[in-house]
This record gives structure tokens, C-alpha cells and sequence, in this order.
């Protein structure tokens, strides 16, 4: 009753004008719905308070999804549930099944990997940009270091695609931007990203859904969002569940827990073994995980992996004026755009970039469209 009242009179009285994350989930969900699911997992992976974010991320993550969907999808699914592989009339946030690589989503860059130098393209590993040359409108070269011998080569450009991020991107290109531009570039902010992995004989907790493919006790999730404010954990993934070639041995459990953080923080600079410790403590706190059952782990660090909607981001359509008109630039990507787009966005920006080029397009347009909201795209 109360999560009905909210919503109702969350759609009777909407907020107005829509300016952040928070007036955004709370039009569309009530404020029950939103306290409950959103508020703290959300501030978890940003940093700052949904207050402060944008609409517009509410605009790409979760368009198209409103209570009133995921209840007509719910009874619907009851009747008749949707088995095909494409889902084309479910919304992304409500699909039940998707494609996944037999051994990880890396399976598909190596075999890209494999395709491009068969067909004879060099792929440099280890290696950074340091330096873009322009001659008026367009790219001519591309200086790249190579971080093991601390050497630097210039490679001749016809067109560059770029998916680095762009605050990286506008200092590699140097004196030729303008202030503005710098100055914009310069305020972006981006949340980095820690995995740890730990690798358990067994959960604290057990499913009643018995699967002949993986432990008969493993609870059934991909993935697990965890809301509780008292620990730093943002989501859980158990690897079992996206494939069962991801894990080695089919009894043991293979988790990765997640924390969304700046490398500013105390968490980042814990050593592996501090790190580990602090996860497994968090996890049992709630009750997952036995520190007795654990195997192994493991801890990834990944700077820069979510492109932030605050700081100078209002101010973005400066940086995408300028690079815009480099003719022969193509910026793709979740950090390329300072987007935060999905995996299947991302991959369908670099598509439509190449399309352009083979077909001798220059304007951008097309690419910026891919996954947007125009009333929250309009130039500030």
C-alpha cells in the first residue's frame, strides 16, 4: 500500500523540471520504490548523491522501464514467456536470457584479435598514446609509447577511431585546443572499479532450485545487487552462473564481489591481501559466505571504468563541437563518449563509425544518437 501510494502520487505530481537521477527513478517509480532499490546501490557506484547525477543516466540506463512495464511484463511472463534469443519486445532491464561466450566476454576481443591480424592489421599490446598530430581538420599521425622498452613511434593516420578516454584523448592532441576545451576535459570525472575474486567450496546460503549443470545448493543469480548501506560491496557476480567453464572445478563456488571507488580512496590502496580480507569480512557480515570455506583470491583493479554525469559533464557539448570537426576522428565507446552506455551500445557506435568511413561520411550525428534520450541531449 504505501509502495502504491507512492507511486501514484509520484504520477499525479511529478517533479518538474527533471534535472537529476533522483527526479528521474522517483517519476517513475514513486519514492517507496526508490529509497528501496535505487537510492543506495546507485550512490555506492557514483560516489555522490543521486541529487547530484544528471537525468540523463537514468535516460540511458534504465529507459523504457517503469513500474507499470515490469508489472505487465510479470503477468504477462505467467502466460507466456518470451524464449527467443533477441527478446525484441522486452525491455533490457526485464530480459531473462542472453547470449554469454563460453569463457567470458574476453573470448570475443581475442577472437576480433585473431581476425584482424589474419586479414594483416598490426595490434600493438603495451602500448599508450602520448601524442595525436593535426594538420588543420584532420589527424595525420599518432605517437604511441611502448610501455615495456619506454620507446616512442609515430604511426601515420587515415582516420582514428577512438575509444581511450577523453580527458586523455584532448591531452594527447596538445596545443591545438582550445582553453575551453581543455578546460571542460580537464573537469570530467571518472569512477574506477575493483573486482575481487574468491574462490569458495561452497555459499553460507543454499537454493531450492536444484540445476543438473552447476551445485545443486548454488543460488540460481548472474549477478547480485546489493543495497545495504553498511557495506561498501556494490554487486556480486557468481561466475558459475554465467558459465560453467569459467570454474574449473564444479564444486567449488566463483565469486566477484564489486566496489565502485576513486583511486583516491582507502580501499584502492590496500595492498591485495588487505583487500581480500576486507571483501571476505563484508560478505560474511551478511550472511553469503563462511571465511572458512574460502580457497583463493584474487583482486583486479580497472581505472577510469565509469565516465561520471557530473563535474563538467553539462558542459560536454564543448569537447564534442571540437572533436566533431575533426574529419577524420570517430570517438566510440563507453570512455571514448563519456557515455555510459552498454556493451551492446558501445560495440554498435564502433559499427556505425566504420560504416561512415567506408561510406565517406564525416558528420558524427548518427553516432551520438545510438542509445539517447534527445530531451536529455540537447546542447547546454
Amino acid at each position: 500500500t504505501k509502495i502504491g501510494f507512492s507511486y501514484i502520487k509520484a504520477r499525479v505530481f511529478p517533479r518538474k523540471p527533471e534535472k537529476t537521477l533522483e527526479d528521474y527513478i522517483i517519476n517513475r517509480f514513486g519514492k517507496e520504490l526508490y529509497s528501496i532499490f535505487f537510492k543506495d546501490y546507485t550512490e555506492k557506484v557514483w560516489g555522490v548523491p543521486c541529487s547530484e547525477i544528471t537525468a540523463e543516466w537514468g535516460a540511458q540506463r534504465i529507459k523504457g522501464l517503469s513500474i507499470k512495464k515490469a508489472i505487465y511484463h510479470a503477468a504477462r511472463s505467467l502466460v507466456k514467456k518470451d524464449n527467443t534469443v533477441e527478446q525484441k519486445n522486452t525491455e533490457t532491464s526485464l530480459i531473462n536470457q542472453f547470449l554469454y561466450p563460453k569463457h567470458g566476454p574476453g573470448q570475443l576481443w581475442e577472437e576480433v584479435a585473431d581476425i584482424v591480424k589474419s586479414k594483416g592489421g598490426e595490434i600493438f599490446m603495451n602500448h599508450v598514446v602520448v601524442g595525436i598530430n593535426k594538420d588543420g581538420d584532420r589527424i595525420v599521425s599518432v605517437d604511441v609509447k611502448d610501455i615495456n622498452e619506454n620507446k616512442i613511434k609515430t604511426i601515420e593516420a587515415d582516420y582514428v577511431i577512438s575509444t581511450m578516454a577523453v580527458k586523455h584523448l584532448i591531452r594527447a592532441i596538445g596545443n591545438d585546443v582550445p582553453s575551453e576545451v581543455k578546460e571542460v576535459s580537464e573537469g570530467l570525472i571518472y569512477r574506477d572499479f575493483m573486482t575481487v575474486g574468491l574462490l569458495l567450496d561452497k555459499l553460507a546460503i543454499k537454493s531450492n532450485e536444484g540445476r543438473p549443470e552447476v551445485k545443486d545448493d548454488l543460488i540460481p543469480d548472474n549477478w547480485i545487487y546489493i543495497q545495504e548501506p553498511d557495506v561498501q560491496v556494490g554487486r556480486l557476480q557468481i561466475f558459475n552462473n554465467w558459465s560453467p567453464y569459467m570454474v574449473k572445478d564444479k564444486e567449488t563456488v566463483w565469486l566477484g564481489l564489486e566496489y565502485f571507488c576513486n583511486k583516491e580512496d582507502d580501499i584502492w590502496k590496500m595492498s591485495d591481501e588487505e583487500m581480500s580480507l576486507f571483501a571476505i569480512e563484508e560478505l560474511e557480515s551478511i550472511g553469503l559466505i563462511n571465511k572458512k570455506d574460502l580457497r583463493d583470491s584474487v583482486v583486479i583493479r580497472m581505472e577510469k571504468t565509469y565516465p561520471a554525469y557530473f563535474g563538467s559533464y553539462s558542459r560536454f557539448g564543448v569537447i564534442r563541437k571540437y572533436t566533431d570537426n575533426i574529419s577524420n576522428l570517430f570517438l566510440i565507446g563507453r570512455n571514448g563518449m563519456h557515455r555510459y552506455n552498454n556493451q551492446d551500445h558501445s560495440m554498435l557506435t564502433a559499427m556505425t563509425a566504420v560504416e561512415h568511413i567506408v561510406n565517406g561520411i564525416t558528420d558524427k550525428s548518427e553516432i551520438w544518437e545510438i542509445n539517447t534520450e534527445g530531451e536529455y541531449h540537447e546542447e547546454k
